[in-house]
């Protein structure tokens, strides 16, 4: 029945009418833009780098402080941050000896944030 259905709307589906004004590749994100933007949502779909940016977004945090928040060794979480540095999701900031961590920019907190928002939202 549902194969009956689809084939139904196949045969009498004339579509929105867009692509008669607009070229394909308007239509189209460039290879680039989808690959990178999929890398951000690949970094975002492992828990352990949720929980980092969850702690980046209320503080700048030393790999020390992150380690402890959440109760991972300090190499696996640098592990971590250098693969988010990498993708421009952090930052670091040096301050003599101790290596500072923060979001990159104000887009990585408002991606995130609204994400989260989503989720609570029933």
């Amino acid at each position: 029945m549902i194969q009956d259905i689809q084939e139904l709307c196949d045969e009498t589906c004339e579509g929105t009418g867009l692509l008669e004004t607009t070229s394909l590749t308007d239509r189209r994100i460039e290879e680039h833009l989808a690959l990178n933007l999929s890398d951000i949502f690949k970094a975002l779909g492992d828990p352990t780098r949720v929980k980092i940016i969850y702690a980046l977004v209320q503080n700048e945090l030393c790999v020390h402080d992150l380690s402890v928040v959440l109760e991972m060794a300090q190499s696996a979480v640098s592990h971590q941050l250098r693969y988010l540095r990498n993708l421009r999701i952090v930052k670091r900031r040096k301050s003599g000896k101790t290596v500072y961590y923060s979001l990159d920019d104000d887009h990585v907190e408002q991606i995130f944030v609204q994400t989260l928002q989503h989720i609570k939202h029933e």
